[in-house]
């Protein structure tokens, strides 16, 4: 059963205020390659010492959400990409993140490091590439 994002993430985000943690399954394919939409799952934990290179879920626009990679912080400032996005930012504030990916793992149970996943960002101009790869031998 999937919630609409207007119910869903608001709960996602009072529970991490609680100083929980949560697991759930994302959609979409913006983060390709390292978190397959509907397929992986994440956990979120409270974006205390948020750095560049973080996955997060951050509130664009009102109701507008995204979990996707912080590109850049500035004061308060936060520009995000998706890992599977070629170009295209967002945009909010230090208090518009609402969570911060501790962990990704597949359905098989295995952790994908999170590490590796942040050299990506580097790579942008032949991104393209890898993620025709991707599409072709791993989809």
């Amino acid at each position: 059963m999937q919630l609409p994002n207007e119910i869903f993430i608001p709960e996602i985000a009072r529970l991490i205020a609680e100083g929980k943690q949560v697991v759930f399954t994302p959609t979409g394919v913006s983060m390709r390659p390292y978190i397959e939409g509907g397929v992986d799952s994440v956990t979120l934990v409270r974006p205390d010492d948020l750095q560049v290179g973080d996955i997060v879920l951050a509130e664009v626009a009102q109701q507008h959400y995204v979990l996707h990679r912080i590109y850049a912080l500035q004061g308060d400032a936060v520009t995000l990409m998706g890992d599977g996005n070629l170009q295209g930012t967002e945009h909010c504030t230090r208090s518009n993140v609402l969570a911060k990916v501790s962990a990704i793992r597949s359905p098989k149970g295995r952790t994908k490091p999170l590490t590796r996943a942040r050299l990506w960002r580097h790579i942008l101009r032949t991104r393209r590439l890898w993620l025709k790869i991707y599409r072709h031998t791993c989809i």
